[in-house]
């Protein structure tokens, strides 16, 4: 029965309360009236030695807080918060807050084991976390940076451990989302606030800035220092995006002979430049790398396919396929002119001579049109005849006298 009741209100914890959880990492996760506590138990809280604990502490729905009379026991610096509204209206935002971060859509899938690891911010996911003993976990970033770390199902920090935060990043950022139970090994430097659905442990010595926040089972501490950090960024603060992502939409349509102009843009800390990983740009057209402009004028109609990749130093680099097309330039229209009618070719008319009878002189002349053939041997082979045929009469008559 116990062990049924238990799973119960394990499958509670991940599906109870009003707020549907974001798929994009846009901030810190929403602690509520959660983050006021650096040790918050279901069933109970029970410290051993003296432990430190600079935050409230509370239990709900269980009633049980054990270790802190005073000292030599553990003390703390907020409230004690035993099974009132108060402890069960942070365990209600923890419910909120446990479901957002598990949730979120992982940068980075198949996380196990962590040592040696230097991290950018971002989700990262996987079965069983854990940190090997002395071993180091790095998580460079920015004042804005924030870190989620999703376990399946358990979180392991071994002993003499060491989590780093580099570049003005703070533990008020990073998130231990766990499906069941963590523990933290003795003497570790832990960083971050756990939320888990089932029991947290912390060991000998073990310091952790940040909080221990158990949804259904309890709380256990051994001379521990725990500090809830101060100066975080209000829930809601966009976090910065180190490695790049292209945020540009479809390139506009490009005219050959006129001149163009498309930016591509990214997010990312550093600014990103970019770079053609693959393909072309239409000829005529240039990629500036630091500004992401491309510009120029497309001297020849077509399609180009180009992709462009952002990088900033800070993996993974982002790419983007772009497809530009460029038209034909528009031919324009001539305008009419009017046009002057051909001239009718005049006919070629030769000219005749005809002498006159009077003296053989040259005097006036009638012209005749042409008929295609040459008139003056026509003419002149009848004149010739005429003059025979005078010449036959004239020797009959003579004949005829002369024989009378």
């Amino acid at each position: 029965m116990a062990a049924g009741a238990l799973l119960a209100a394990t499958a509670m914890i991940l599906t109870a309360g009003p707020a549907q959880a974001a798929t994009t990492l846009s901030g810190p996760v929403d602690l509520g009236t959660a983050g006021t506590y650096g040790v918050l138990g279901a069933s109970a809280v029970t410290n051993t030695g003296p432990t430190v604990v600079t935050g409230d502490v509370g239990v709900s729905p269980g009633t049980s807080i054990t270790g802190f009379s005073g000292a030599p026991n553990g003390t703390y610096t907020g409230s004690l918060h035993q099974t009132d509204p108060a402890a069960a209206q942070a365990q209600n935002d923890l419910t909120t807050a446990f479901n957002a971060a598990a949730g979120l859509t992982p940068t980075t899938s198949g996380l196990s084991e962590m040592n040696g690891l230097s991290l950018t911010p971002g989700v990262y996911s996987g079965g069983a976390l854990s940190l090997a003993n002395n071993g180091t976990l790095t998580l460079a970033g920015s004042a804005s940076s924030v870190w989620v770390f999703q376990a399946a199902s358990t979180l392991t920090i071994g002993s003499g451990t060491h989590i780093l935060i580099t570049g003005g990043a703070s533990g008020c950022n990073v998130f231990w989302e766990v499906g069941s139970s963590a523990t933290l090994g003795t003497s570790a430097q832990f960083q971050g606030t756990v939320l888990a659905a089932q029991s947290i442990t912390a060991t000998t010595g073990a310091t952790i800035v940040g909080r221990l926040l158990a949804a259904n089972a309890a709380v256990t501490l051994d001379t521990n220092t725990i500090t809830v950090p101060t100066g975080c960024p209000a829930a809601g603060t966009p976090t910065s995006s180190p490695s790049p992502e292209i945020t540009s939409g479809t390139p506009p349509t490009a005219t050959e002979g006129t001149p163009y102009t498309f930016t591509v843009t990214a997010t990312g800390t550093p600014a990103p430049v970019f770079t053609v990983t693959a393909g072309s740009l239409p000829a005529g057209l240039t990629l500036n790398g630091t500004t992401g402009q491309i510009t120029g004028t497309p001297t020849t109609p077509g399609s180009s396919t180009v992709t462009l990749t952002a990088s900033n130093g800070i993996t993974p680099n982002t790419s983007a396929i772009y497809t530009i097309q460029t038209q034909a330039a528009a031919t324009p229209t001539p305008t009419p002119t009017a046009t002057t009618p051909a001239a009718t070719p005049t006919p070629t008319v030769a000219a005749i001579t005809i002498a006159s009878n009077s003296g053989g002189s040259s005097g006036s002349a009638e012209h005749l049109a042409a008929t295609g053939m040459d008139v003056a041997l026509p003419i002149g082979v009848g004149i010739a005849l005429a003059l025979i045929g005078t010449t036959i009469l004239l020797l009959r008559r003579r004949s005829a006298r002369t024989h009378s």
